[in-house]
């Protein structure tokens, strides 16, 4: 098989794993729904010190289990805490103790000069609102025994910064007193620890908790290749649900697990619970929830004497999802499983490699795009030995087509003698018709690697090459169509193709004459020709950085292929063989 048939192969490999493999090898639901009789047994539960099942947390939307029933005044204003890190600007607010006002400072939502900061955190109250909150559940139920969505908190200083912490208070007016010191690192990382002080003559059962809340559903982009929605680690299982999810099956509860994380995740940031990771939680949750999703735990109960102290430890993370970042996290509070909260894919063995080269390589350039040009060329070395092996043969079978085209035209009445005849040919000229493939098989997983490297990791975003590329996570949009934006107006995205996916396409055609003309009918002979524009409306709509890597490695794969082939012709021509 020549390997003007494997350009065929490969192009229809290339396209159904691209869309196929992620419906194929989606994330199997690690852990089932649990039944509604959780929830039936819950009263008995509770009053025999079980579990905190239904002395859970609650958010803006819904009545706490331990919270007064306040009128709409208590909802007011009544101040907050600034934020103030290198990485987050934002606020804590006193009414419920909620984290709920949050900006990246380093991060904007457009390229523009005058573009704003991300906003990962809103106002509870609003549309759009997301904001997280810990507090505790108590064995007593009267309303008001522990602080709730509503409580008013007073705070020792009005600025939390990484060099000074925050302690909030409050208060039941019924001999029991909370204290929530809250810390910030330099990065994304607030340290909770809440202190429950018990002046009363009896002994308590408490559990600690915490919860995010976000209301309405943000606009994802949809694909499989990426999760965008509720997350978490139980069990040392990790959990993905979609939006979507949980709009059907209404929500995901796991019991019995010892420390995890959970949280929601966007493309490129996301606010996660981490509990304490020696902590057994009674239950933890993810769920559609009153016009929002929300995800949130509950520890155990833990006695509570008279006269007596208990303190919880847990940390909040909001912010971007920094590969290096995250790493640092899941190994200085040993979080398991928390590097999985950047959605690697099946394919982790190979894209976190292909990551961490790109990312060395431009601490080395300073510049994405020349990062990947020089991991091109490694991989192309790499490579060598399989493409060495592959250009030699078709050398061979191109130096053969004489032969091939005379088997051909003698034996086209019989077909079986042809292969039989083609077969002695083939092994007579040390031509190995499956060769053209085997350079081609890694180059597919090589591809998607970095596809979903460029995809979801947030340090390609916004990333300049050179020229027109000023982002390399995103398409080219420099089109020869409105003259190169010389014309006002701007085309649809199905024919707005880019220079670079153009240059992609030329480099394709020129590969293609330098394989073996092996004889096709008609209809094989039109799909070849079409296939470089084929390609190039298909990779129009794909990250500029990806486009590149496929016309540089076009381009070096042209001069391997004619390098090779003509040093074997010259060898075969010396022999008296060619």
């Amino acid at each position: 098989m020549g390997d003007t048939k494997n350009i065929v192969l490969f192009a229809a490999i290339s396209i159904a794993v691209f869309f196929g493999y992620n419906a194929l090898f989606i994330s199997p639901q690690q852990e089932a729904l649990q039944r509604e009789a959780v929830q039936q047994q819950a009263a008995a539960q509770l009053e025999d010190g079980l579990a905190p099942k239904e002395a859970a947390p609650a958010d803006m939307d819904g009545p706490d289990s331990n919270a007064v029933a306040q009128s709409s005044e208590d909802n007011s204003d009544i101040g907050h805490v600034k934020i103030v890190t290198p990485e987050l600007s934002g606020s804590l607010s006193l009414r419920g103790a909620r984290f709920d006002d949050l900006l990246l400072v380093n991060h904007k939502v457009s390229m523009e000069d005058d573009a704003a900061d991300v906003r990962l955190l809103r106002k509870a109250g609003s549309a759009d609102a997301y904001y997280a909150r810990f507090g505790w559940a108590a064995s007593r139920q009267e309303n008001g025994f522990v602080p709730g969505p509503r409580s008013a908190w007073t705070a020792d200083s009005d600025i939390l910064t990484p060099d000074q912490p925050v302690t909030l208070a409050w208060d039941n007016g019924d001999g029991v007193r909370f204290l929530m010191k809250v810390e910030v690192d330099e990065k994304f990382m607030f340290t909770v620890s809440q202190t429950v002080i018990n002046s009363t003559d009896e002994t308590l059962q408490v559990a600690p908790y915490g919860m995010i809340s976000r209301r309405g559903e943000p606009k994802t982009d949809g694909l499989y290749i990426l999760h965008e929605g509720a997350i978490g680690v139980f069990n040392g299982t990790l959990t993905e649900k979609t939006y979507s999810n949980l709009e059907d099956d209404g929500k995901f509860e796991a019991t019995g697990s010892t420390g995890g994380w959970m949280g929601i995740t966007d493309k490129y940031w996301m606010a996660t619970l981490i509990p304490d990771q020696q902590a057994e939680l009674s239950r933890a949750r993810m769920m559609k929830n009153n016009g929002g999703y929300r995800v949130d735990y509950v520890e155990n109960w833990q006695p509570l004497a008279a006269g007596d102290t208990l303190e919880s430890t847990s940390r909040f993370y909001a912010g971007a999802k920094i590969v290096s970042t995250i790493d640092d996290y899941a190994d200085t509070y040993n979080i398991t499983l928390f590097d999985r909260a950047i959605d690697w894919g099946w394919f982790d063995f190979l894209t976190r490699p292909i990551f961490t080269g790109l990312h060395w390589l431009f601490n080395v350039t300073g510049n994405y795009g020349v990062a990947i040009l020089a991991m091109t060329v490694i991989l192309k070395l790499i490579l060598f030995p399989l493409a060495n092996k592959s250009y030699r043969s078709m050398s061979h079978m191109k130096d053969a087509q004489p032969k091939i085209k005379a088997l051909q035209e003698r034996y086209k009445d019989d077909k079986q003698r042809l292969q039989q005849e083609m077969m002695a040919l083939y092994k007579k000229e040390k031509i190995n018709p499956m060769a053209g493939c085997l350079p081609m098989i890694p180059q597919i997983f090589i591809f998607f690697a970095l596809y979903k490297t460029l995809y979801v990791t947030i340090e390609m975003r916004h990333q300049p090459f050179f020229g027109w590329i000023t982002d390399l996570s995103a398409r080219d949009t420099l089109t020869p169509v409105n003259l190169f934006g010389l014309i006002p107006w701007d085309p649809p995205a199905m024919i707005a193709i880019g220079v670079l996916p153009i240059l992609m396409g030329i480099t394709m055609w020129l590969q293609q004459k330098l394989n073996p003309q092996t004889s096709m009918d008609p209809t094989q002979q039109k799909v070849m020709s079409f296939l470089p524009i084929i390609f190039t409306f298909i990779m129009a709509g794909f990250s500029s950085g990806l486009v590149l890597y496929w016309t540089w490695n076009n381009l070096l794969s042209i001069a391997q292929q004619s390098f090779i082939m003509k040093r074997e012709h010259a060898r075969r021509e010396a022999l008296g063989k060619a």
